[in-house]
């Protein structure tokens, strides 16, 4: 839907959501929905997707690198170490969002992705597994991506039954468009055509199982 498209001024056709900022922009064109199998980044995007719910992303993009700083680099075995003191220091960070029970949910995840990472062989083993065959959710409505979908709601599911929090559908769903693991550019945007090759180039990580 050419609506759900704009042009920018350098005559590139691309998603609207963007707007015209250019950190904004720049995300949009070089990362969202590129495929990630590298555990370090897919643990920081799915704390930061937390750590989104309430708020916007531009502005938990534009205090990525603060985010970074303050959690190791998202480096799950660092993280799942942090006590009292860090939260206290992440509490006192203006840098990042202060909520605490985002940050504690974090450490806790930190832990929970080690569990993951020792069964699985990697974080990535276990999501890729969970990409979908199909195009899921209504996109015939209003607005041109659901909020949320039959494998969202089941990866939440499964994480909180392995002990993760803040990890509801829609944190989840928002966290495999960023991550690639579904293609939600909007038809002729440039960025998603780059993105399903990169997709159809990537070879999946190996899912051990039950």
């Amino acid at each position: 839907m050419t609506e759900w498209l704009q042009t920018g001024d350098d005559g590139i056709s691309r998603c609207w959501w963007p707007g015209t900022a250019e950190d904004y922009v720049e995300y949009h064109d070089n990362e969202w929905g590129r495929p990630v199998v590298d555990d370090t980044r897919l643990f920081e995007k799915i704390c930061l997707e937390g750590f989104q719910s309430g708020l916007s992303w531009i502005t938990i993009l534009r205090k990525r690198e603060n985010f970074r700083a303050a959690f190791a680099g998202f480096d799950p075995a660092l993280v799942a170490a942090f006590g009292e003191p860090d939260v206290l220091r992440m509490l006192d960070d203006a840098g990042i969002v202060r909520h605490q029970g985002k940050i504690r949910s974090a450490i806790n995840n930190a832990g929970r992705a080690l569990d993951l990472i020792e069964e699985q062989g990697s974080l990535a083993n276990y999501f890729w597994a969970w990409e979908p065959q199909e195009i899921e959710g209504d996109r015939t409505g209003e607005f041109p991506v659901p909020a949320t979908t039959t494998t969202s709601t089941a990866i939440a599911k499964d994480l909180k039954k392995r002990g993760w929090s803040f990890v509801g559908p829609t944190t989840v769903y928002a966290f495999m468009q960023a991550m690639g693991l579904v293609n939600d550019h909007q038809p002729g945007c440039a960025a998603g055509i780059e993105c399903e090759a990169a997709r159809s180039a990537l070879v999946r990580p190996a899912y051990r199982g039950e």
